[in-house]
């Protein structure tokens, strides 16, 4: 039995990154329920649970970019299988511009974190180790949550 509170996610990652598990994802997970739902961006969406979690969880209009087209597939997949509305597109995050969204999340390599063109007023990025220096030009770290050696961070623009 499941606690009340929680929001099942069915996730087959194909070819592309991402079940879940990880401690990244949860961290990004956990950073998401204490911000206010609005439109969501997932930069490096791999298997889509980020983005799933998240309309599941009310942001709205949610879009999901990865390069990898294996990715933007099982993203689409896993979106229908869950009953969500996820725009999944093949896009370079660092690359791009980006599309205009409340919040943007990127589990990615943290070395990519302060390269990415966010027009946001939040972010939360995860994807690299606790003792890594991190930064976003533009923001300001807000929360900060470490599992298993591994960091996330919420930022809010300046």
């Amino acid at each position: 039995m499941r606690p009340p509170a929680a929001i099942p996610v069915v996730i087959d990652p194909g070819q592309a990154f991402g079940t879940g598990a990880h401690a990244t994802t949860r961290l990004c997970l956990e950073l998401l329920q204490v911000i206010e739902p609005g439109s969501l961006l997932d930069v490096g969406c791999g298997s889509g649970v980020l983005a799933i979690a998240g309309a599941k969880l009310g942001f709205g209009p949610v879009t999901a970019v990865d390069v990898d087209p294996a990715a933007v597939a099982a993203t689409e997949e896993n979106a229908a299988r869950n009953g969500v509305s996820v725009l999944a597109r093949l896009a370079d995050g660092l690359a791009e511009l980006l599309p205009a969204t409340d919040v943007v999340i990127a589990n990615i390599n943290g070395e990519a974190v302060p390269w990415l063109p966010l027009r946001s007023a939040t972010a939360i990025t995860s994807g690299y180790l606790a003792g890594d220096d991190v930064s976003l030009p533009g923001y300001r770290r807000g929360e900060h949550r470490e599992q298993d050696g591994w960091a996330a961070h919420l930022w809010l623009r300046n």
